[in-house]
């Protein structure tokens, strides 16, 4: 259901040819959190984001395009069916929206926010949930919802003051995946451990795993073969104390050289592929 801020549907152009309020909406949602929080809608740019988007069922609730003679099959297809109104655009302004300097985009579309709230987990009895606590870095965000897409984990929750997972640079670090998977923040670590709870009370026995570099017990050791949430911490001074507190297990990726940690989203992606790996 569209939100205030957001122009209804019925009243969007054919064609857009000057900067006006609409034209200025959208081009806030590139760089304004605030902006894209109240109108709850988001600019997705590139082909593979654009179709993920689409197949995996988000609310499209424009699609734009710059009017090309000759467009790829990829756009003439969409044009030919649109998941929502078309809205033809200036090639000039289509490469404001599109943030490129070499010339226009095809198409773009304005994608609604999803929910944040955690109902839209629904984890099977095995599941691998992460959660990435505080990230500083929209393209943290995005690569670390790619590989939880690519091996196998059901969800990303993102806690505490944070980087926004709907930033333009965290949907195209992301190649799409952050609509392949829920993705949804919250407060803090309590409103997320109310839910594991729930879901202990139902019988479903998750462990909370914190990386930490000093975590003191190897992550190879750890059992990550039942349903596990995965707590990856703020890139700079990663866990917070609350999230430390509540793991039942902290646990730590050997390193060699003079690197004092890894990057966060690489840390992730090392505890998913162990454990994808104990899985098999």
């Amino acid at each position: 259901m569209s939100r205030p801020d957001s122009p209804h549907r019925s009243s969007l152009p054919a064609r857009l040819e000057r900067r006006n309020a609409l034209f200025q909406q959208w081009q806030a949602l590139l760089g304004n959190r605030t902006k894209r929080t109240r109108s709850g809608e988001m600019i997705v740019h590139g082909v593979r984001p654009i179709s993920q988007a689409i197949a995996h069922g988000a609310e499209i609730r424009a699609l734009l395009s710059d009017g090309r003679e000759r467009p790829s099959r990829w756009a003439q297809e969409l044009l030919e069916d649109p998941p929502a109104p078309v809205v033809v655009l200036t090639s000039e302004l289509m490469a404001e929206l599109g943030e490129r300097q070499e010339g226009a985009p095809e198409l773009l579309a304005v994608v609604a926010v999803p929910s944040d709230d955690l109902s839209r987990l629904a984890p099977s009895p095995t599941a691998v949930v992460v959660v990435f606590d505080r990230p500083s870095g929209p393209g943290n965000i995005g690569s670390l919802a790619r590989t939880v897409d690519a091996l196998g984990a059901e969800g990303l929750v993102i806690t505490g003051h944070s980087a926004d997972a709907w930033d333009p640079a965290a949907i195209r670090a992301s190649t799409g995946s952050i609509f392949a998977v829920p993705v949804v923040r919250q407060a803090s670590h309590r409103e997320v451990l109310a839910w594991v709870q729930e879901q202990r009370e139902q019988g479903v026995p998750w462990t909370v795993v914190g990386l930490d570099e000093a975590g003191g017990f190897e992550l190879a050791q750890t059992d990550l073969t039942g349903p596990v949430l995965i707590v990856v911490g703020n890139e700079t001074i990663g866990m917070s104390a609350g999230w430390r507190e509540a793991c039942d297990v902290i646990a730590e990726i050997p390193m060699g050289g003079s690197a004092s940690s890894l990057n966060a989203s690489v840390a992730g992606s090392i505890a998913l592929y162990e454990a994808r790996r104990q899985r098999r």
